[in-house]
């Protein structure tokens, strides 16, 4: 049996992937980034094959990595984590920069990045293991805290998305959570909960104009489970 509640002890950080020019490209949110050697100094990104930004990786040979503050906005997170770059252009509107090889590097919301070249692409099933070398590394400030995926899921109660390499059916934890009796509702662009029985606030008492911490999404389009 595997209590799917033991791989969220896992530490692991947020960032940002991004890819592609400066005529096009996109970005998502990672919580699969790390070192794998010190000499030359290497990392591993995981991606989904489905991923857009997947394609412009194997274009470019390229990426890039924002590590993301601990406050990072919602919007951000909404606009990265859940929704489609072939639907909507991410970069728009943001505090964009580009590396060395040329790849978008997002700046908003961000501590520091890195910029890597691909040396390797390692074909994983349902993922690209992209393993990178470390090209160009900067510090944005030094004040905040870097997000991490415990925080992310604790305050901010997020969920990883489908894309994700972390992802798990929220029914397989569901048939391993106690009962309670309260109103829970739930978002249903980014799985975000919002239960009455842990907030100071009841859902119905919430403005009109309340919206998903986590996406952006209305408060209208929350779905009571």
């Amino acid at each position: 049996m595997i209590n799917f509640e033991s791989l969220f002890k896992i530490s692991y950080g947020i960032y940002l992937v991004s890819s592609g020019d400066k005529n096009k490209g996109n970005g998502f949110i990672s919580n699969t980034v790390f070192q794998i050697t010190a000499e030359p100094p290497r990392f591993a990104a995981s991606c989904n094959k489905d991923n857009y930004t997947a394609e412009f990786i194997k274009q470019t040979n390229a990426f890039s990595v924002s590590i993301l503050k601990e406050d990072a906005s919602s919007d951000l997170i909404g606009k990265f984590g859940y929704k489609s770059g072939k639907e909507i252009n991410k970069f728009e509107g943001m505090n964009i920069s580009y590396g060395e090889t040329g790849v978008p590097i997002v700046l908003n919301d961000s501590i520091a990045y890195l910029e890597f070249k691909v040396v390797q692409c390692i074909d994983i099933d349902t993922h690209y293991l992209f393993i990178g070398e470390l090209l160009n590394a900067e510090i944005i400030e030094n004040i905040s805290e870097p997000m991490t995926y415990a925080y992310y899921r604790k305050v901010k109660k997020g969920f990883s998305p489908k894309n994700a390499p972390t992802y798990i059916d929220k029914s397989k934890l569901e048939k391993q959570t106690i009962v309670i009796e309260s109103k829970k509702y739930k978002c249903p662009v980014c799985g975000y909960i919002y239960d009455d029985a842990v907030e100071n606030i009841k859902f119905a008492d919430l403005p009109d104009d309340w919206v998903c911490p986590l996406c952006g999404d209305e408060k209208s389009d929350f779905i009571e489970i």
